[in-house]
């Protein structure tokens, strides 16, 4: 609950915070709605992977700050197998609602930025043990710092999420996203 209540008072803050300032985007169109999808690398041990796929609305506070809400997916496995008979993994699926902010380096051209996220992390998974299978779910708070740049409308970045643990099981993981945005482009 105080989780929940934090998430709230950062989606106000971010809000008042935006309807007070007067600067806008002189050179692009304020709202853009970004559409990615890539490779997910779970951390831990063994042969993983996994995909992602992202939707996130933003409104561009000024030439360089963009602020937004994050809506994603990941779907990741790792497996291990142990004296070539039994194998040990899991499947997990990660779903998150992060408010977001980019800092772009450059005002126009090639834009490379840096930014991070805030948020909830829905963690469901299987865990495979040499006898046991085991089924979890839970929702925690978490954090994606990331880097990448746009050119015209296209966008691609690099992202670390630190969703936490569930079953004893590393929920984090680092993406690789390409994809485009719609709106946002120069007035």
């Amino acid at each position: 609950m105080k989780k929940l209540m934090l998430s709230c008072a950062l989606l106000a803050a971010m809000a008042f915070s935006v309807s007070n300032l007067k600067a806008q985007s002189t050179n692009y169109k304020p709202f853009k709605v970004d559409l990615a999808f890539g490779y997910a690398v779970p951390a831990g041990s063994g042969s993983k992977g996994g995909v992602v796929f992202a939707i996130e609305p933003k409104y561009a506070v000024n030439n360089s700050l963009t602020l937004g809400l994050r809506m994603e997916s990941a779907l990741t496995a790792s497996a291990i197998e142990i004296d070539g008979e039994s194998l040990v993994g899991n499947v997990k699926a990660t779903g998150s609602y992060l408010l977001t902010g980019d800092y772009f380096l450059k005002e126009t051209g090639f834009r490379p930025f840096v930014g991070a996220g805030i948020g909830l992390y829905s963690l469901a998974g299987i865990e495979i043990g040499d006898e046991d299978l085991e089924i979890g779910a839970k929702t925690k708070f978490g954090f994606a710092p990331r880097v990448g740049f746009e050119t015209g409308h296209f966008r691609t970045g690099i992202e670390y999420n630190f969703a936490g643990k569930n079953l004893g099981a590393n929920y984090n993981y680092l993406a690789f996203k390409i994809g485009f945005f719609l709106g946002g482009g120069k007035k």
